[in-house]
């Protein structure tokens, strides 16, 4: 565990009111956006099996790169990288089919691939290392700050407010935090900042009451972003959201040539000064692990889902599908959602998720799951043995507490209910993580199967 301090700013009089950014604009064509496909998401495990984390279907009908491309197409920040590596395939055909940025702007969607050049041969080695094997490409580009961005990460957020901070502060680097309670931080990185905002230290993942007591933020911190007392989030955690200016990011890559972000750079940069914390009360989840995802996917069947879906000025944007509406027969459903094209005679739906084209036959009951649909309602070529002969949800089957990916065929009077209520389990094209049921891409559940 490592503790960083930065030297003393004296920032007092540069702190200036922040504006309201729909009523100063700002010039955001001189922002560019990095957002980083991520590594081989080994915690989403088997949902990574196929695909990159980005390309994961989330709520339905988007993949969770949308989040972040959609954040920023709202900004205004129209000038985006995204730099992949692993199982990308998929990926990039969702953003091609997707993304067509009006040509007479000056906005673009740059996929930047992991490629081979004559003095490296390796993969990257991370995140950082990512940008820095891109600089080139970056640094053509004519803009004054790099917004690095994660693929993997679910948020509404208005970037023009915290590019408004960065010019307002004159900082090098503005990293993104969030209020969070004890349990929190003992899972982020974690800042403490003065009375300006500014970093004063920086220790990831602290462990031990003592080191977190040091880190408490003050009250009239919060107070600034709206935090009340007793609400126990004491603690400013880093989103990993960096906004840097162009010539800090440049310089800091060649002087630390380390591969992260969060262990290695930021802290880096901390101990350099100049680094402001842009305080940020909304929703944000990192989707790291299967229970996290699985979480995120069922708040959206709440009323009020902390994460907006349906906010029309600030849409998130994904492929058209052009199917028709939703066929239901004879099938009670509550507190859940069915996308377009799906084909429903199930007896009971419930707090549940249908993705697109989801076949579900008669008497089957689902309940507390997210079902990812399918990319088609027969598999043009059945005979390549990778994807089942039919696709649907078969008769009297019962399904509980599970994520149900892509293209799948569950057979009739099949229970996935984890029977023994176990945590941990591992089957043939099945498992089980933080109990939660889990059915790989393109798996055939046989007849009265049960889990």
């Amino acid at each position: 565990m490592a503790i960083v301090s930065a030297p003393t700013i004296l920032a007092s009089n540069r702190r200036q009111t922040r504006p309201d950014p729909h009523t100063d604009p700002l010039r955001m064509d001189r922002v560019a956006s990095i957002i980083l496909g991520g590594g081989q998401g080994t915690r989403l495990f088997p949902l990574t099996v196929t695909r990159c984390k980005p390309a994961i279907c989330f709520g339905g009908r988007y993949c969770l790169i949308d989040v972040p491309v959609s954040n920023a197409i709202n900004s205004d920040c129209r000038k985006i990288f995204i730099v992949t590596q692993f199982l990308s395939s998929s990926l990039h055909r969702h953003i091609f089919q997707t993304y067509h940025l009006d040509a007479f702007s000056s906005g673009f969607i740059e996929i930047l691939a992991a490629e081979q050049r004559p003095t490296k041969k390796s993969w990257y080695q991370g995140p950082a290392d990512a940008v820095r094997e891109n600089i080139d490409y970056f640094i053509e580009t004519p803009v004054d700050y790099f917004l690095i961005l994660s693929g993997d990460q679910l948020y509404n957020m208005d970037f023009r407010r915290m590019v408004k901070f960065a010019m307002d502060t004159d900082a090098d680097l503005v990293i993104a935090s969030l209020p969070v309670d004890m349990k929190e931080a003992q899972r982020m990185g974690i800042l403490q900042v003065n009375e300006d905002d500014f970093v004063t230290n920086f220790v990831e993942k602290p462990q031990e009451k003592r080191l977190l007591d040091q880190f408490k933020a003050h009250p009239s911190t919060l107070e600034k972003a709206g935090i009340g007392p007793h609400t126990n989030r004491d603690y400013l955690g880093s989103m990993g959201i960096y906004l840097f200016k162009r010539n800090a990011l440049i310089d800091l890559l060649k002087e630390d040539t380390r591969e992260d972000f969060g262990k290695h750079l930021i802290p880096t940069k901390v101990r350099q000064g100049n680094v402001a914390a842009f305080i940020f009360d909304g929703y944000w989840e990192d989707i790291g692990t299967i229970e996290s995802f699985y979480r995120a996917n069922m708040s959206l069947v709440h009323d009020e889902s902390a994460f907006k879906c349906y906010d029309e000025a600030n849409p998130i944007y994904t492929s058209r599908y052009n199917l028709p509406g939703p066929k239901i027969t004879n099938t009670y459903i509550n507190q859940s959602i069915v996308c377009e094209g799906s084909i429903v005679a199930a007896h009971e739906i419930s707090h549940s998720i249908l993705g697109p084209r989801t076949v579900i036959q008669s008497g089957t009951v689902i309940k507390d799951s997210y079902l990812m649909g399918n990319d088609f309602y027969h598999p043009p070529m059945p005979d390549t043995n990778r994807l089942p002969e039919e696709i649907y949800i078969g008769r009297n089957a019962v399904i509980r507490h599970a994520i149900i990916d892509k293209n799948v065929c569950i057979g009739h009077d099949v229970q996935l209910v984890n029977k023994n209520k176990v945590s941990h389990y591992n089957g043939e094209n099945i498992y089980i993580r933080d109990g939660i049921i889990v059915v790989t891409r393109g798996a055939h559940i046989p007849d009265e199967f049960v889990l």
